[in-house]
């Protein structure tokens, strides 16, 4: 109930942003209120907030009633010029900020993004070491210090920045998630199942986690990656309430792949009716949702002797 509600309440908010920004671009005033509510929604919308935001600050008069207000624009246009490729106007930006705040951390953050924006990594790297030096501990600047080491495609540099990263900030589950998604596209399976182990253990019951670490145990291959990746398929499926049709592939073909695997012998893994259950529940599915589909789906289950 609480969620729905705050999914609701989040609709509500977007679609008054909305209105706001159409108000605003056409001379209908609220170009502050748009502003503060993008900003307190962390909507990514540069162009409205670029044109809105430099109206405000242009206009002498409208800077002056924002007070101490201004130096938040100021920030906020920055972020925005430099989303938009407008580089001069964040330079000036941060060069007001920076007169009017020496040395701050924060305006420190916006001249290595600066360096960042026009592709200067080195530059951008000193500037984010220094941060750290005095900081160690700055989430943000670890952030984008990953982001550059992707950014110039050294999923390497990635990989160790995100490791040194969870050393200080174990408890970010997205963090987890991005580095088990590079390992995959490293084909580094055994490091990414690790990660998809910690984010489980975290959160035990998001089906998302679950699907992710069957299919990395499925890629590894295996009796008993087989045999475990079956059953977070099947846990997949269970904390969807029997809806996730890639878990129910899972199950048939981690089904198939371990009677290959166990011929001649044990036959209790294959006497579950776990993949004959999967394998009815894919026909409905598919006889419901994609009919035309049907005798296809029925061709490869019976291919793999599950139906």
């Amino acid at each position: 109930m609480a969620a729905a509600t705050a999914t609701a309440t989040a609709a509500e908010e977007e679609a008054r942003l909305l209105r706001l920004e159409e108000q605003a671009e056409h001379g209908g005033g609220g170009a502050w209120e748009y502003l503060s509510l993008a900003r307190r929604l962390r909507a990514r919308r540069p162009a409205p907030v670029l044109r809105l935001g430099l109206s405000l600050l242009n206009d002498a008069s409208a800077r002056s009633r924002l007070a101490s207000e201004q130096w938040t624009l100021y920030e906020q246009v920055a972020v925005a010029a430099m989303d938009c490729q407008r580089l001069d106007v964040a330079k000036d930006c941060i060069g007001v900020l920076s007169k009017q705040f020496p040395g701050s951390v924060r305006v420190g953050r916006l001249e290595a993004l600066l360096f960042e924006a026009k592709g200067d990594w080195a530059e951008a790297e000193r500037a984010y070491a220094l941060i750290l030096e005095n900081n160690p501990f700055d989430q943000i600047v670890h952030k984008r210090k990953i982001a550059i080491a992707k950014a110039q495609g050294d999923m390497s540099l990635a990989v160790d920045y995100l490791n040194k990263y969870l050393e200080l900030f174990m408890a970010d589950h997205d963090a987890w998630r991005e580095l088990a998604e590079i390992y995959v596209s490293l084909q580094m399976y055994k490091q990414a199942a690790f990660c998809y182990e910690e984010l489980i253990l975290a959160q035990p019951t998001i089906p998302l986690y679950h699907l992710a670490y069957a299919e990395v145990l499925y890629t590894l291959g295996g009796l008993e990656n087989l045999q475990t990746a079956k059953k977070y398929y099947a846990s997949t499926i269970q904390l969807t309430g029997g809806k996730n049709t890639r878990a129910l592939f899972g199950v048939c073909l981690c089904s198939a792949a371990i009677s290959q695997l166990t011929k001649g012998r044990n036959k209790e893994e294959e006497s579950s009716e776990l993949q004959s259950l999967a394998a009815e529940a894919l026909m409905k599915d598919y006889k419901r949702r994609a009919p035309s589909m049907e005798a296809l789906v029925a061709g490869m289950l019976k291919n793999m002797k599950l139906s």
